[in-house]
């Protein structure tokens, strides 16, 4: 299976689902072994590498993340957009990560009952 690619079922099937615990962004240039194998993200790029990892819940920049549960094509298209206008409706940053099988949003840890809120609004 590829995936759904329809807009209408992805919104109304999305899921979102909070995570438990919280995560930061940060960036380095030679990460270990240890510190990529427990980042729940990896992305290279020509600066350093960023890792989002486990953070504690106070950290200044803690974020949270909201899993759309639904299979989503890495083909769709209109998802992200739908979502970030949502969120961006009401004030809420959202940095998106697709997986193979679903999206990753990461919202501000203080806003996350906020933009599980708007996305199930979104998905009604």
């Amino acid at each position: 299976m590829s995936g759904e690619t329809d807009l209408r079922t992805l919104i109304s099937t999305m899921r979102p689902a909070l995570g438990v615990g919280a995560y930061e962004f940060v960036t380095t240039i030679a990460p270990d072994i240890d510190e990529l194998m427990s980042a729940m993200v990896v992305v290279r790029e020509d600066e350093g590498v960023t890792l989002v990892r486990a953070v504690d819940e106070s950290a200044a920049d803690a974020m949270a993340c909201i899993t759309l549960t639904v299979y989503s094509s890495l083909q769709a298209v209109g998802l992200t957009a739908a979502v970030a206008t949502a969120l961006g409706e009401r004030g809420i940053a959202c940095n998106v990560v697709a997986g193979f099988h679903h999206d990753h949003l990461f919202v501000p840890f203080a806003r996350r009952t906020d933009a599980l809120e708007a996305l199930l609004a979104l998905g009604a």
